[in-house]
């Protein structure tokens, strides 16, 4: 893939603990893995629909683990899978209560695309009380980053997964060892971007690490219990939009996963 341009960063962001891995190169696509998102969109019917999110408990896999689609309503699919190697479920719910404090901790995870990710909710990450999950339930982080058309600014508003549909009995099992989930929402610029969007990190521990189902429903959202359409009938994601958010969490994720054991090692403890 072409090699882009690293997102600026300012003199007082050279200065921190953790801006040598900001510095080191990405870790490297397996070509199979960006190869099932460059080949084109897979079946409809092989997508995991909105209403059926709770079968990510089931045990195996679905059909398609990686790929993306644009559905026949117009909404869009996506499926990722990153195995994490050394990464525990704690090192991840960490990460996402940690980034949202200072924008590099955000850019590092993808040097060439992440811009900035302030938490709105920065009383409560701080909160030596509160677990890592609890840190970010609830919380709010404004977004910049390039998902394949140019930097765009949106939220994502982190929410508990029971509160969102998702069986909450089933976390901390065998099953799931964490969901990290989100509602995108706001002032995009870009037609048909990340906003209003449904984001899933399923996490699931496995031999020597983690392994991380993510998926994304584009157009979907959930309000007042019910499961809500967000674009107009007769509207459809680009493909475009759909594929360039799908390439983009295949690099982010690679790079979080090989990152990620020694950086909270290093700045579990460091939250200001």
């Amino acid at each position: 893939m072409e090699k882009k341009n690293l997102v600026p960063v300012t003199e007082e962001e050279k200065k921190l603990s953790y801006y040598k891995y900001f510095e080191q190169e990405m870790a490297p696509v397996a070509p199979e893995h960006i190869g099932m998102m460059l080949k084109g969109p897979i079946s409809p019917d092989k997508a995991l629909k909105f209403s059926e999110r709770n079968r990510l408990f089931e045990p195996g896999y679905h059909d398609v683990e990686t790929g993306w689609c644009v559905m026949p309503d117009g909404t869009g699919y996506i499926a990722n899978l990153t195995k994490m190697p050394g990464v525990t479920t704690d090192m991840f719910d960490w990460y996402f209560a940690w980034h949202g404090l200072n924008n590099l901790r955000y850019k590092i995870w993808n040097p060439q695309e992440h811009y900035e990710a302030v938490t709105q909710n920065r009383i409560k990450a701080l909160d030596p009380d509160l677990t890592y999950k609890e840190k970010l339930w609830d919380t709010t982080h404004e977004i910049l980053e390039d998902t394949g058309a140019g930097p765009d600014r949106f939220a994502i508003n982190f929410k508990y997964p029971g509160d969102v549909g998702f069986d909450a009995s089933k976390l901390g099992t065998e099953a799931c060892s964490t969901i990290v989930c989100g509602k995108g929402y706001g002032h995009g610029q870009l037609p048909f971007a990340v906003p209003n969007t449904f984001m899933t990190h399923f996490v699931r521990e496995i031999e020597g690490g983690i392994e991380l189902r993510s998926r994304f429903w584009m157009g979907w959202n959930y309000e007042n219990g019910r499961n809500v359409k967000k674009i107009e009938d007769g509207d459809r994601y680009p493909d475009f939009a759909v594929m360039g958010l799908a390439i983009h969490n295949v690099k982010e994720f690679t790079n979080l996963a090989a990152i990620l054991p020694s950086l909270y090692a290093e700045e579990k403890d460091n939250w200001e």
